[in-house]
């Protein structure tokens, strides 16, 4: 697969992996556990245009593993894996 996000945006992998039981052993069902809000960015586009027409570095490279804004971006599936193309502002923080 190759996707290549433009500007100043970024693809990003979800974390499917987070625990499906709550603290006292509950399995919560898929249907009403919360969309994930941290994952990988698997590309990074070039980065935004300042106003003198210069590029403006991304913050963010391939690898980093990021806390982003819970309804932010635009999910998109290829081929049968889901990702979320977000711009940058959408961005939270980098998770160590």
């Amino acid at each position: 697969m190759k996707l290549q996000p433009l500007g100043d945006r970024v693809v990003v992998k979800p974390d499917e992996d987070q625990d499906l039981r709550t603290p006292s052993g509950l399995v919560i069902p898929d249907t009403a556990k919360e969309k994930p809000q941290i994952g990988e960015v698997i590309a990074v586009g070039p980065g935004a245009l300042n106003d003198d027409g210069e590029r403006m570095p991304m913050e963010v490279k391939e690898g980093d593993k990021v806390l982003y804004s819970k309804f932010a971006g635009t999910e998109v599936k290829i081929e049968g894996e889901d990702y979320l193309v977000l711009s940058a502002r959408d961005l939270l923080a980098i998770v160590s």
